[in-house]
């Protein structure tokens, strides 16, 4: 491998564990912005749907209360509340029980909230494990330059050996620095998407109960 191709796969590199870092920190500022801005949203919702007194009123509810995955929950069984109505006994979709073809539709819309939960969580999973791994590459490629660059001038002196050495071993450091706030965030969002899934669930069923539907 020549000098030119060496140089330009360390710049690489190094580049790339540039672009991983402000990945990683472009994701942690959106999920802390996304639950913080969800959990606002879910207290304020709340707050307006369970002091109605009925599922008539909570229809009538403004527009802008219906923020945040609980209340994408309470719309989507809202709007099945609405269309079993109108369509039962018409369309083989709302044959059977409606307590458990309502149930079964929260839960649908519980997943999708929850996947954009899970947003850019796999990208920071990715770069918490691969970054070191880019940056013991970059360490490799840099120590076999600096080997070639020893042997080429012939002398093996410690003042000549360390200073290369040293710089190739700087790639590994920043693969590990790049790494640990990917984890870091990776398992601490992850907690937070685990709470969020248990108050959607708890949310289900506590619309379920007051749906009130009748069993067939």
């Amino acid at each position: 491998m020549t000098d030119s191709t060496t140089h330009f796969v360390i710049e690489a590199t190094f580049d790339i564990l540039i672009l991983f870092s402000v990945l990683t920190w472009t994701i942690i500022f959106f999920k802390l912005w996304q639950f913080t801005s969800n959990n606002k949203n879910n207290a304020t919702f709340n707050e307006a749907f369970w002091n109605v007194q009925n599922l008539e009123q909570a229809k009538r509810l403004p527009d802008e209360i219906f923020k945040g995955t609980q209340s994408h929950l309470a719309y989507e069984g809202l709007f099945w509340l609405d269309e079993y109505q109108r369509l039962r006994g018409k369309s083989f979709k709302y044959a059977g029980n409606p307590n458990e073809l309502l149930e079964h539709g929260l839960r649908g819309q519980l997943q999708k909230e929850q996947h954009a939960l899970e947003g850019g969580l796999t990208v920071l999973a990715s770069i918490g494990s691969t970054a070191p791994f880019v940056g013991l590459f970059g360490t490799v490629m840099g120590i076999m330059h600096a080997m070639h660059d020893i042997t080429a001038s012939g002398s093996t002196s410690l003042d000549v050996v360390a200073g290369p050495i040293g710089d190739a071993l700087v790639a590994t450091a920043i693969g590990i620095a790049v790494a640990v706030p990917a984890v870091l965030a990776y398992n601490y969002f992850l907690r937070r998407v685990k709470s969020q899934r248990q108050q959607l669930e708890s949310f289900v069923g506590h619309f379920l109960l007051v749906a009130d539907l009748p069993k067939e």
